[in-house]
């Protein structure tokens, strides 16, 4: 007997075996009016947000108004998927003050509303009091003339 024959013989999954699987597996089970034999379906999980079930602009709203420095971002600081993720975060992490990050690869709505909301069609997006400040391009900037940093030393209020 070859090889295909001998899996086909032993694996229910596969060609006649499988008639006889499912005779064995009903006869082995108890009678009962409640029992059913049919699978059970569900439905596959939601994939979960940071924002759950918030809609994204009252999500977006909340992170501006919680911090100062907000970096919408691709990715997250330690691990940035894009090039000028990573130079918007080095940048926001070289001036010594704490900053909040969203990984908008994590959640399609925010990624798409946040261009929205800031009316900027590109990421990363930073944020300073609620504000929108700009690109990686416009902080790299202002990081090289020392406007950032004086910002970012400026009381809050």
């Amino acid at each position: 007997m070859g090889i295909r024959k001998k899996i086909i013989k032993k694996l229910p999954i596969f060609g006649r075996g499988q008639a006889e699987a499912v005779e064995r597996s009903t006869q082995s089970r108890p009678a009962s009016s409640t029992t059913s034999t049919a699978p059970r379906v569900s439905e596959p999980p939601k994939p979960k947000h940071p924002r759950g079930d918030m809609k994204p602009v009252d999500f977006i709203e909340k992170v501006l108004a919680e911090n100062r420095v907000v970096l919408f971002m691709k990715g997250n600081p330690a691990q940035p998927m894009c090039g000028f993720s990573a130079n918007a975060a080095g940048i926001l992490s070289s001036t010594g003050h704490d900053f909040a990050h969203v990984d908008v690869i994590a959640d399609y709505e925010i990624r798409e509303q946040i261009k929205q909301f800031s009316q900027w069609p590109t990421l990363p997006q930073i944020y300073v009091d609620q504000e929108f400040l700009g690109g990686s391009d416009i902080l790299r900037q202002m990081s090289t003339d020392g406007s950032l940093q004086e910002m970012l030393d400026e009381k809050p209020g």
